[in-house]
């Protein structure tokens, strides 16, 4: 077994143990260098407005520091649903809508969405 699909598997567990129907859960095999992935795209279209996507750990929304922030915006304000990282409770988009919540995820997901950039440039250099 590989160390993606054990990743795939505690992604899946999690998923399981929230109770979110199979038919909800999208899992894309290819890596989240860019948004080009035929689940996510499937998944962003099924969303409507109060949604509630729940995601395990920020790099596996993507992997790229400007596109994880657009995504995060289109999904947020642009689609209007909440979104809830699981591995990083601060990042949860039902929690402190006012002035100090929005600007604490903000700080987080930057934070985040450098570390799996940068994650993702020392992989390719190994």
């Amino acid at each position: 077994m590989s160390t993606r699909d054990r990743n795939e598997d505690r992604q899946l567990i999690a998923m399981r143990e929230l109770s979110i129907p199979e038919k909800n859960v999208f899992l894309d095999k290819q890596s989240g260098k860019d948004f080009e992935r035929p689940q996510y795209k499937k998944l962003v279209r099924r969303l409507k407005p109060d949604d509630l996507l729940y995601i395990k750990s920020i790099d596996r929304l993507g992997r790229n520091y400007g596109e994880i922030l657009e995504q995060w915006r289109i999904l947020t304000k642009e689609k209007g649903i909440d979104i809830v990282v699981l591995d990083m409770p601060l990042l949860d988009t039902r929690r402190g809508k006012d002035l100090m919540g929005t600007f604490l995820s903000d700080i987080v997901l930057q934070v985040l969405s450098f570390v799996a950039e940068n994650e993702r440039t020392n992989i390719r250099q190994r």
